[in-house]
């Protein structure tokens, strides 16, 4: 007889994180901003090339379909904005298929919230502001600064390359020399994820929180894009946030264009045939949502089994979950 039927995490564990869960309600609660939820099956999947789609039949009113299990909330809750909801958080179920590791579980819990109205610079602070709050810190605490890093920064510091114009075929050799796989005819955004993956990002958030901006143009995902001061480059309005080397938050000035953000579905789409990846049914009611009309503002994703794993100094997120993947 097997012991696989035990928890993952320990019961004080998951008493702790029980109370991590209340102090986020709480910091929403006291910025007045409304916990929804939305459904976690959709007739709409992630197109996102680096995202993978669970989906499942059922017998809907419409007959047989297949529907997706939602990589994030994010889709249901704009259609939220777009009826007027104002600021909403989520505590989503979520699931991404192949993702399981110290980092990963298939299912986990996505924290998952909008502002309208709020500049991405707002919503940076109001992050860092919830990750102190979890870690037992002040705003403010000299022991974990807020610091804003530039993409471009980043890689001329790491790898003396400036990842918007160094040539392709120098990016595949860099890639190929630190991740000891072929890249011969990897995609640029490829390499620079393999390179961010593997050489910078372990070496973020060592010294307080780092907040990442200005990515390519290319990683936009559903965020608006504007022009580099430095030269007049596109880069994505977006930032992602890091502690300890880990990826907890990526957030968005978002989009609110119902024609790009329809044009950005069917490029991944075609870009998801070329590569052989599986084809993802395209979520056409939030593109009928945008077209109504979405109020502007920023979102942002935090993986809140990552920020407990922080806060109660474990090893794995399978140790502050009550089932990780292996044993569900």
């Amino acid at each position: 007889m097997t012991d696989d039927w035990r928890p993952t995490a320990t019961i004080a564990t998951l008493r702790e994180r029980a109370r991590l869960l209340a102090e986020v309600r709480a910091f929403f609660a006291e910025r007045d901003v409304l916990e929804v939820e939305t459904p976690v099956l959709g007739h709409g999947g992630s197109t996102d090339l680096h995202l993978a789609s669970l989906s499942a039949r059922a017998t809907t009113p419409a007959g047989r379909e297949r529907l997706w299990l939602q990589t994030s909330p994010e889709f249901a809750m704009k259609r939220l904005l777009a009826a007027g909801a104002g600021p909403i958080f989520q505590l989503a179920r979520c699931f991404r298929d192949g993702e399981v590791g110290r980092r990963h579980n298939l299912e986990f819990t996505m924290l998952e919230w909008y502002r309208p109205g709020f500049t991405l610079d707002a919503l940076v602070e109001e992050t860092a502001a919830l990750v102190h709050r979890l870690l037992g810190r002040e705003p403010g605490d000299e022991a974990v600064p807020l610091r804003r890093r530039r993409y471009r920064a980043l890689f001329r510091e790491a790898l003396a390359i400036d990842p918007f114009t160094v040539p392709l075929a120098e990016l595949r050799r860099l890639a190929e020399e630190k991740g000891g796989l072929a890249m011969h005819d990897a995609p640029r955004d490829d390499c620079l994820d393999l390179l961010m993956s593997l050489v910078i990002e372990p070496g973020l958030g060592r010294e307080g929180i780092d907040v990442v901006v200005d990515y390519p143009a290319s990683q936009a995902a559903l965020a608006r894009r504007h022009r580099d001061p430095e030269d007049g480059e596109w880069v994505a309005s977006r930032f992602e946030l890091y502690l300890e080397g880990l990826e907890l938050a990526n957030g968005y000035d978002e989009l609110t264009d119902a024609a790009e953000q329809a044009a950005r579905f069917e490029e991944d789409s075609a870009a998801r045939r070329a590569a052989g990846l599986p084809e993802v049914d395209i979520d056409r009611r939030l593109v009928a949502a945008l077209e109504h009309g979405m109020p502007e503002g920023s979102g942002v994703a935090l993986g809140i089994d990552r920020l407990i794993q922080l806060a109660l100094g474990k090893s794995s997120v399978a140790e502050v979950m009550a089932f990780a993947t292996p044993r569900c």
